[in-house]
């Protein structure tokens, strides 16, 4: 039998491992669980304002930033059945309902003070439930 893994897109190849990276990194360096659950996105905009309280210059962060991006493009996509797009190097989570959504910019912007991961993907499941 074929996994999901194994049958996705190729679009999907850089995202999935960037996503599972930072669940490692979480796990193994911050004992930070994450499950690919919407409630996990909490613990996710937890430690990204946990960066911007320390006052973490982007440039250190920018690597992490992908990984997060990358995991809520992914708790996304297992919840609503949205698939990674690609172009010229960007990636991007189109739902069923045919929005495209911008996991990666949303976690710089949580970095910033202006976004939430969770928030993100409560909208985009409500958007792709209809």
């Amino acid at each position: 039998m074929t996994s999901r893994q194994e049958t996705r897109p190729h679009a999907a190849a850089k995202p999935v491992r960037w996503a599972a990276d930072a669940v490692t990194t979480l796990r193994e360096g911050g004992r930070v669980r994450l499950d690919y659950s919407p409630q996990s996105l909490w613990r996710v905009d937890r430690v990204i304002g946990d960066l911007r309280s320390e006052e973490v210059p982007y440039a250190a962060a920018e690597h992490v930033l992908r990984g997060f991006g990358a995991y809520a493009g992914e708790v996304i996509a297992r919840q609503t059945g949205a698939e990674w797009w690609t172009s010229g190097g960007d990636h991007w989570i189109r739902t069923p309902d045919g929005r495209l959504w911008d996991p990666f910019d949303e976690a710089r912007r949580c970095f910033t003070g202006n976004g939430s991961l969770r928030l993100l993907c409560r909208d985009a499941t409500r958007a792709a439930r209809g």
